[in-house]
């Protein structure tokens, strides 16, 4: 049985080339195309096909937000995004959400090809170099969480990223729903269990550890 798609894309002219690539290939077919993230995540309930291939950008549900749907449902369809651009944050963000496959679009089309029978066997495909850049700041954000966790409570380290955004202690209270004297005896208990002596110190702590 061939290898039932469903792409996603909001430019026409990308999906005909898309269509057309797959077409070349007796294994692979076209089940559906859409132009944005909720007709790709109807036609992903509707057809269950093997893979779906989606645009980050796309109005609607962007093509992050439709893969995290698709693992929320336990969807049995796998996950290929096809991008122009891919940032860290983004990558970070495709991993932890299932994204099986991660292809750029000035790759070359055979690769998109391979890259879709690989996912459809179990494989995962995803640029080397972006992966490890992405998966060593994953890893180094989550062992600095798991150190200041055993320092901080969780108000506290929520109000460490709040003013490592730069939010001001006004700003952190109304966000938490405290007070802004609140907000100052939290930070001043942070200073004291991380052993940092202001703001600017607060800042470069939490850089340093990936928490932002």
């Amino acid at each position: 049985m061939p290898i039932r798609l469903v792409l996603a894309d909001d430019h026409p002219l990308i999906l005909d080339g898309l269509e057309n690539l797959f077409k070349l290939e007796d294994d692979l077919q076209v089940a559906a195309r859409c132009t944005d993230g909720d007709q790709a995540l109807q036609a992903v309930r509707r057809l269950k096909p093997d893979i779906v291939i989606l645009d980050i950008l796309m109005p609607g549900q962007d093509g992050l937000a439709v893969a995290r749907q698709i693992r929320a449902e336990k969807l049995p369809t796998r996950v290929v995004l096809l991008t122009a651009a891919i940032n860290e944050d983004q990558l970070l963000e495709a991993i932890r959400s299932g994204v099986q496959g991660i292809v750029l679009k000035e790759m070359a089309p055979k690769l998109l090809v391979q890259c879709v029978r690989k996912v459809h066997a179990g494989e995962q495909w995803i640029e080397r170099n972006s992966a490890r850049q992405a998966l060593e700041k994953m890893l180094k954000r989550e062992a600095a969480t798991d150190e200041i966790s055993r320092l901080l409570t969780a108000r506290e380290i929520e109000i460490v990223r709040m003013v490592a955004k730069g939010l001001r202690n006004k700003e952190i209270a109304e966000k938490s729903g405290i007070s802004e004297g609140t907000v100052k005896v939290h930070l001043h208990n942070i200073y004291e269990k991380l052993n940092v002596d202001g703001r600017m110190a607060l800042l470069h702590f939490a850089q340093s550890k990936g928490l932002v």
